[in-house]
């Protein structure tokens, strides 16, 4: 074993039982059960945050998250004798959810609706105000990658002799840029309505920071969700990795896993409005949050993703799979408009039956 991993691990309170390499990291079996160390990068500060919101966190049932383990010392954080960081935290064996299942995809996001709706009740510590938790809000998210998209556009716009991607973006830019526009709008003119009443929840937390944060929905978010972070027990799902955890959306964290399991299902409706009410049975969101659901799809990003991958990269040599991609959105196109329909439909029944 490496033995700087070694020192780190005699750090902690357990029986070490055996250890093997995985997820990047070392899995270690203990008389204390499954645990993970692995090397840190981040500040005390981050960790202490992360911990005492996962503290407070119901996990007796159907629920687990990956709650870090202290050392000898009461301290999150262990260092190796070359001043390395390391970090233990619970490691649960289970396989990720199945996007291909229905019933797992269903199951994952109820299990999220529960985290969301325990992550509102935590009351939020003035401690907590760090870059790290006060993010770029969603419409300026938007904006920016709007910037983006038109600066992809006018330098392709600019060149002679155009590949085949560059060629394939000319040919969608205009219609995908139109649904880019219209969500940006849309969206600013949502949060510009009012504060909105989720802000109550972060008024200790009155630092300039936290002013950025006004035209948000202003709780705490997982902040990096897909089916990776969703793993399935027996009699339990954990929902793990809180390292971009935030104040924001929540209905950010359910919009990723749904487009992630949207794309690999060509956009099925059935299957996207079944997520949906999965949700909703165990946390219903406001007029706000489905309308902000709504706005996140109607944004092309997978669109945005390859434009601004294009602009970064060595633009001389495209990898076809990249074309590929872009053609790809055009052929799910229809199926993505028709769910998009099927969307704002059924948002709006459920918003006119809570007003």
């Amino acid at each position: 074993m490496n033995e700087r991993y070694q020192e780190v691990l005699e750090q902690y309170e357990m029986e070490l039982l055996s250890v093997r390499k995985g997820r990047g990291a070392w899995i270690c079996e203990t008389d204390k059960g499954l645990k993970l160390l692995q090397e840190y990068r981040g500040t005390v500060r981050r960790l202490e945050f992360e911990d005492q919101v996962l503290e407070k966190l119901d996990t007796r049932g159907s629920l687990r998250v990956d709650r870090y383990v202290r050392n000898r010392e009461g301290a999150l954080l262990s260092k190796a004798g070359d001043g390395s960081n390391y970090i233990m935290k619970e490691y649960f064996p289970d396989r990720e959810c199945n996007i291909r299942d229905h019933y797992e995809i269903r199951l994952g996001i109820s299990r999220l609706a529960m985290l969301h709706g325990q992550l509102r009740q935590i009351q939020l510590k003035e401690e907590w105000n760090m870059g790290s938790i006060c993010v770029e809000s969603l419409e300026k998210e938007q904006e920016r990658h709007v910037r983006e998209m038109k600066r992809a556009r006018n330098f392709i716009r600019g060149k002679r002799g155009k590949t085949e991607f560059e060629l394939c973006v000319m040919d969608t830019f205009d219609y995908f840029f139109q649904q880019a526009k219209e969500a940006l709008d849309q969206m600013n003119n949502l949060f510009s309505e009012s504060k909105p009443s989720g802000q109550l929840a972060v008024a200790e937390l009155s630092t300039e920071d936290l002013e950025k944060q006004e035209n948000s929905l202003g709780y705490l978010c997982h902040g990096d969700l897909d089916q990776h972070h969703v793993l399935m027990g027996n009699g339990y799902t954990a929902i793990i990795e809180y390292n971009r955890m935030h104040l924001g959306v929540q209905a950010e964290d359910l919009y990723r896993l749904m487009r992630k399991v949207m794309e690999k299902h060509g956009w099925d409706g059935d299957l996207g409005i079944s997520m949906l009410d999965s949700y909703e049975r165990v946390r219903p969101m406001d007029k706000k949050e489905r309308k902000c659901l709504y706005y996140m799809f109607l944004f092309p990003e997978k669109y945005w993703k390859q434009l601004n991958f294009y602009y970064n990269t060595n633009k001389a040599w495209i990898p076809a799979k990249n074309t590929d991609k872009l053609k790809n959105l055009k052929n799910q196109e229809n199926a993505r408009r028709r769910f998009l329909e099927r969307l704002e439909n059924k948002l709006s029944v459920l918003i006119v039956a809570t007003d």
